[in-house]
């Protein structure tokens, strides 16, 4: 009877891997035929659209502007990913086209609108089709909590579903968790949220994989410029190689920052800057230096980070923005 059951589970396995790979064929199609379409450029709508940006900056309306900019990136008929990447680096998106623009950035749908719709339709079956296997090999059921689904759909698309549920979970396990648990709370639907996810966890460990370790060092070399008594405090307490690294950049602030700030932080980390992790690392070191001072060991000190106070968050991004930018520089491209 359980070879009978196993052969059962192998088949079903086998049949939605095999549908998985014919809707993976799909996409691709879409995102193919779509990069052969050659957009229009008119050099007189961006001669306009850079001297409106300037104009608007100096005369103090830049958040107007920035939406009506990002609009009109929106409205052409392929969306052009270095714009929107561009954007994304300078400004804030705003709160409702986020979702939107990630979508585009982290490849889950490709830049032409025309094709958005089929290729969600796409992402719909094939996250119902390996959930429904979940639940025939009794992974999922009624009561699996959403992100433990989207853990399990994760891993069996990846090829890391433990082998049963007594299997312990990985240190990339409780990354991608965290993640999904602060997506959770910016995105309503659920197929949404878990390909944002997945996409954006995927983006992490290809795109900044070798960046993200390196991280850590770059911290210290900013702590020094911006506050060398600060950084010596923390090496005299042994405590910067104890810092909450794993809370700061592999679940890049997830669990740290609330949802309002987390997003602006994530906006520029999908665009392509992980280094952003660290100004805000930098600063959220700077906004407690006094109470960091006051604690003497590591061990209070990493206690501390891992949970610091939620009131002024929003003042700590906008300041680890400014940081950033004065080390790095704005990016020039137009939008």
């Amino acid at each position: 009877m359980s070879m009978v059951h196993n052969w059962t589970v192998l088949q079903i396995l086998f049949l939605v891997v095999l549908r998985w790979y014919m809707i993976y064929l799909s996409i691709n199609s879409v995102f193919g035929l779509n990069l052969k379409h050659r957009r229009k450029q008119i050099m007189a709508d961006d001669s306009q659209r850079n001297f409106r940006s300037v104009y608007y900056e100096k005369v103090g309306f830049r958040g107007v502007e920035e939406k009506k900019s990002l609009e009109i990136l929106l409205k052409d008929d392929r969306l052009d990913i270095e714009k929107l990447c561009t954007f994304s680096q300078r400004f804030p998106l705003p709160s409702m086209y986020r979702i939107l623009v990630w979508k585009v950035l982290l490849g889950i749908i490709p830049p032409h609108h025309e094709s958005h719709a089929l290729v969600m339709k796409y992402r719909k079956e094939q996250y119902w089709d390996i959930h429904h296997a979940l639940r025939v090999i009794r992974f999922i059921n009624d009561s699996t909590p959403q992100v433990d689904v989207f853990l399990r759909i994760h891993q069996l698309e990846s090829g890391k579903l433990p082998r049963n549920l007594a299997f312990p979970v990985e240190p990339e396990d409780e990354v991608f968790l965290a993640i999904a648990k602060a997506m959770e709370e910016m995105v309503e639907d659920p197929i949404e949220c878990y390909w944002l996810v997945s996409c954006f966890v995927n983006q992490l460990n290809s795109k900044h994989k070798d960046s993200l370790q390196q991280l850590p060092k770059i911290l210290e070399q900013y702590l020094n410029i911006e506050d060398n008594r600060l950084l010596m405090h923390l090496k005299a307490c042994a405590a910067m190689s104890k810092l909450p690294y794993d809370l700061w950049f592999k679940k890049c602030f997830a669990g740290c920052l609330p949802e309002c700030s987390l997003q602006r932080v994530w906006d520029k980390v999908i665009s392509g800057s992980c280094k952003i992790l660290v100004f805000v690392a930098v600063e959220i070191l700077l906004t407690f230096k006094m109470k960091i001072i006051a604690l003497n060991t590591a061990e209070k000190i990493t206690q501390f980070l891992e949970n610091i106070p939620q009131d002024n968050t929003d003042a700590i991004v906008s300041k680890a923005v400014d940081l950033w930018r004065t080390h790095c520089g704005t990016p020039a491209h137009s939008v």
